[in-house]
């Protein structure tokens, strides 16, 4: 039986890897975009789309029409990625009010099976050099940031609604990056920026960066075999920032970084850098909450998932390869 997949946020980054890896599955998709999203024209055909906007009122209604909820499963990939440290009112309707809405119609109709896409920010940081695992508990007071604190209270609804009967797991990417990204992720930004010779200098620090491609697999092996109740981080490994722009420059052979500040520096830049990026029309890729993730901890184990789901993320060399690539191909750089 070819049971249905429903995919939210399927216009993003996350969402469009996912349902390629669901259609590589041979499944059949039915996709919630918002409407007008011109990422949407990329969608494979034979997906079936439904526009809408989860915070509208009869979306949900047209999204399940015509869907035996007994027989699908859906995966919420919806969301509002925001690395600013200013509160958002939208970021919370999406990513609390949007992630309830979902959860409440999925209890309602006794849905097969639902996958929620957390975040490792709603991980209560440890002390460096200690890998953190899935967290028990999911606390905003636990963790920094407006966007963490969005998605460590839709997580704990989320667990909740576990613990009353719905068949619901949770998966924790770390930093998504890869092929596929429409938008302006934050690793395409530096892909882009550093081979147009807009990267002046880097920092001390890194971050956990997986492939979208490995987080789309982990997540679709979560719909089927995810125990509910139960949470998974999708990551891969620490990438210093460093290592990563060295990288950079033995597979473009551009010219190199070689200044790099420590965070201390940084943090002193970054009214300067800010106003440098708003002057030139362009979002800045460090500010306050960013420059705080990429030096704090970020060791993530992802041994769970890879016992209980068969998850194997692939060398970080080969998503900095195939990005480039992708990149030249669809011609937000220019390989000469």
């Amino acid at each position: 039986m070819n049971e249905p997949y429903m995919v939210t946020g399927a216009a993003g980054h996350l969402g469009f890897a996912v349902i390629q890896e669901l259609l590589s599955r041979g499944k059949k998709v039915r996709a919630l975009v918002l409407p007008g999203d011109k990422a949407a024209k990329e969608l494979p055909p034979e997906v079936e789309i439904v526009e809408g906007d989860l915070l509208s009122g009869n979306t949900l209604d047209r999204f399940f029409n015509g869907i035996d909820p007994k027989e699908a499963r859906l995966i919420h990939c919806a969301g509002i990625v925001n690395t600013d440290s200013r509160y958002s009112k939208l970021m919370y309707e999406v990513n609390v009010g949007g992630t309830k809405r979902i959860v409440d119609e999925c209890a309602k109709r006794q849905l097969k099976k639902l996958v929620y896409v957390s975040s490792v920010h709603t991980i209560p940081l440890a002390p460096k050099g200690q890998f953190m695992a899935e967290p028990e508990i999911s606390d905003p007071a636990l963790v920094v940031g407006p966007y963490a604190k969005t998605k460590a209270e839709a997580t704990a609804y989320v667990k909740n609604a576990a613990q009353a009967g719905l068949d619901v797991s949770i998966v924790y990417p770390s930093g998504i990056c890869g092929i596929w990204d429409y938008g302006r992720g934050y690793i395409t930004e530096v892909l882009v920026d550093y081979y147009k010779g807009r990267l002046p200098f880097g920092m001390s620090g890194g971050y956990d960066f997986v492939d979208v491609r490995d987080v789309a697999s982990g997540i679709a092996s979560c719909a089927e075999k995810g125990i509910s109740g139960e949470g998974y981080i999708l990551a891969n490994r620490y990438v210093s920032i460093p290592e990563f722009l060295g990288l950079l420059y033995s597979l473009s052979g551009k010219k190199p970084v070689r200044r790099f500040f420590t965070v201390a520096f940084v943090r002193m830049l970054l009214p300067l850098y800010a106003l440098w990026y708003k002057l030139n029309g362009r979002i800045p890729l460090f500010n306050k909450y960013s420059v705080y993730t990429l030096s704090e901890n970020s060791l993530f184990s992802h041994k769970k998932a890879e016992r209980e789901l068969g998850y194997k993320p692939r060398p970080f060399e080969e998503t900095v390869r195939d990005t480039l690539e992708w990149l030249i191909k669809t011609k937000r750089i220019n390989p000469a």
